[in-house]
């Protein structure tokens, strides 16, 4: 259950923890971060966010042997200024955002996540939601699902798996992750399977479109921003390109003199960044990649407020 969190030094370096401070893991997951940032505060508080109430329950049950200073909130991190507030926190020292589905809920066949494993077509990470990866599947009209298969995955066989997914629905519904699979195969040239699994790109474009990754992290991300203190920091994990560009542009808006003042001889105090990239993209070390197979594509920014 305990798999080895990604960029975890590298995190807690950057978070530039203070023993008194107040921290948000935006992503508890099973609490691989967070239970080492709450053993660094022994006098603050630590605030988790999660919506997959197994991943809650279990990351209760290793936090509770560190410490009692944390606090699990069971809510998706696109509410973290108003959960926060009703907890009366206006301001944080450090937020961590790993994003991406955890290697957990992947190895839980059921879950759907997996295109290795056999189960029902699900993707979502709160289970509490009626929309899924179903819904997509059978559901959304060819251009919906071009659009989203080029958007989220960049699947360079959207059309055509777009258009197998429609032929094949016609007869029966796609209900299991090995029919969506069977049918990414047959929509690709043989050429193609060499590049790795050939529904690896499908099934992120389809996650992504269930959980509404996007979106959120945008939402996200600007709440965490807006909550620091001066001297605080944002790190965020991300592990596909376009969470990457999300954040990097993001963290280029905040940090960085507007275009309108670029150019002026002087500029006030008022329109300088209050924001200054840290780190413009941290990946694993040789000893990480030989042991952590989720580290190959890890990418770490760090923000933090001046």
């Amino acid at each position: 259950m305990y798999h080895k969190s990604v960029l975890l030094e590298e995190c807690l370096d950057n978070l530039n923890i203070k023993k008194n401070g107040i921290y948000v893991d935006a992503t508890l997951g099973y609490a691989g971060h967070a239970s080492e940032i709450l053993k660094m505060i022994p006098e603050g508080h630590l605030y988790g966010f999660d919506q997959d109430d197994y991943a809650i329950e279990k990351s209760d049950e290793r936090l509770k042997l560190i410490g009692s200073n944390y606090t699990i909130i069971r809510s998706n991190f696109s509410n973290l200024k108003e959960e926060l507030g009703r907890l009366g926190v206006d301001s944080v020292d450090g937020f961590l955002f790993d994003l991406g589905v955890s290697s957990v809920q992947i190895d839980v066949a059921e879950r759907g996540f997996s295109f290795h494993q056999n189960a029902k077509l699900d993707m979502r990470m709160d289970t509490e939601k009626e929309f899924s990866a179903y819904q997509v599947v059978n559901e959304y009209d060819y251009s919906d699902l071009v659009r989203i298969l080029r958007d989220y995955g960049e699947e360079k066989y959207a059309s055509s798996i777009a258009r197998n997914i429609v032929k094949f629905r016609e007869k029966k519904p796609i209900e299991t992750t090995f029919e969506l699979v069977d049918i990414i195969k047959t929509s690709m040239p043989m050429k193609a399977m060499r590049d790795g699994h050939p529904a690896r790109k499908t099934f992120q474009a389809i996650r992504i479109e269930v959980n509404q990754e996007l979106e959120v992290l945008t939402l996200g991300l600007e709440q965490a921003i807006s909550l620091l203190r001066s001297g605080g920091r944002l790190c965020v994990i991300s592990f596909h390109s376009l969470e990457d560009r999300i954040v990097k542009n993001l963290f280029r808006k905040y940090s960085e003199v507007s275009y309108e003042m670029r150019n002026l001889p002087y500029i006030p105090d008022e329109y300088l960044p209050k924001y200054r990239v840290i780190s413009k993209g941290i990946t694993a070390s040789q000893e990480e990649l030989a042991i952590n197979y989720r580290s190959h594509s890890a990418r770490l920014r760090v923000l933090e407020k001046i």
